[in-house]
């Protein structure tokens, strides 16, 4: 699996962004993608990811309400939907996915196998 993201820039809080993952061979029913994150001198930390097959959707509580995770499955793309910024929301944000991931696990990212690139959002005050 192979993974592309983009989408990331500066913008104000309050604002909304959208971010995009393409994916390049998947296979599963446990095929998961989804995004983590990492803002600088932090820790890399859960966002959000989704089942492919199922569209069981899963948040990370700091961003649950604000930002919608999606797919589009004839692009097999996976888009991530970030509405009211807040500067702490400020991160590089990285797509990563996994074929065999259990569900106790799907917040972790030692969990996923496969990473794209990050993608820089910046959110000024």
């Amino acid at each position: 699996v192979q993974l592309q993201a983009s989408g990331g820039g500066l913008v104000q809080a309050g604002d909304s962004l959208r971010l995009s993952c393409a994916a390049s061979g998947r296979t599963g029913s446990r095929f998961f993608m989804g995004w983590f994150r990492q803002a600088p001198g932090k820790e890399r930390e859960f966002v959000a990811t989704m089942n492919w097959s199922s569209r069981s959707t899963y948040y990370a509580d700091s961003v649950k309400g604000r930002f919608t995770i999606s797919r589009d499955n004839r692009k097999d793309t996976v888009y991530l939907q970030m509405n009211r910024l807040k500067p702490e929301d400020t991160a590089v944000y990285y797509c990563a996915a996994d074929t065999t991931i259990i569900l106790s696990r799907v917040r972790e990212g030692n969990a996923y196998d496969y990473w794209g690139q990050g993608t820089l959002v910046t959110v000024s005050s």
